[in-house]
């Protein structure tokens, strides 16, 4: 599989299902048009914009509207209608998750930090493995981080429109490794840092 970062603006997005994992999976695809259609849904899901269908679902309600969707999610706790729903996404050539597996979309987990997000994924293999890998990132990913993302931010502003592509790469690479940079960024010293920065060759 090919991790990918999609904006969700334009998405649409068919969640079948109204349980804690549906509600999972709306929050991760937040910002996109969403339609949910369950008999039943969680309290939580009604905070979160989407179209709702509250009926009984059957896989034959889902064969006919499934075609106006980019996205397909079975999450229901029944796996054979989940399977049903996955087998005729697949056969038309549709992304779809279940909550079963084998679908050809599987939904990371997420650490979002101010400036960046890191995801983590087993390829629907082991669904327990990647929020354990986020618990320990959580704790890992600590502020010297954020600190880094500033500097080097602030870098690439001093080379911004300067030589050439490949260039400006290899100069914001070796402000990342510089170990004084470094070690003005464990000092909390970030002013310092970013001056360090404009000393170690910026491209002409």
């Amino acid at each position: 599989m090919i991790p990918l970062i999609v904006s969700p603006e334009q998405l649409r997005i068919l969640i079948i299902g109204g349980g804690p994992v549906a509600l999972r999976k709306c929050m991760h695809f937040a910002g996109a048009d969403i339609t949910v259609i369950s008999e039943n849904i969680v309290p939580e899901m009604e905070d979160i914009p989407l179209s709702l269908i509250k009926k009984k679902v059957t896989s034959f309600d889902i064969f006919i509207i499934m075609k106006y969707f980019d996205i397909i999610v079975a999450a229901t706790n029944d796996a054979t209608l989940n399977s049903k729903i996955r087998d005729e996404a697949l056969r038309r050539n549709l992304y779809v998750n279940s909550a079963h597996g084998g679908g050809n979309l599987v939904i990371p987990s997420v650490l979002r930090r101010k400036g960046y997000i890191v995801s983590v994924s087993s390829e629907g293999r082991l669904p327990a493995f990647p929020p354990f890998v986020v618990d320990e990132l959580d704790e890992f990913l600590d502020k010297k981080f954020d600190d880094m993302f500033y500097v080097l931010s602030e870098a690439r502003k001093l080379c911004t429109g300067k030589s050439i592509q490949t260039e400006r790469s290899e100069y914001l690479r070796k402000v990342a490794r510089d170990p004084e940079i470094r070690r003005l960024i464990e000092l909390g010293d970030l002013p310092s840092a970013v001056k360090k920065a404009s000393e170690l060759g910026i491209p002409p």
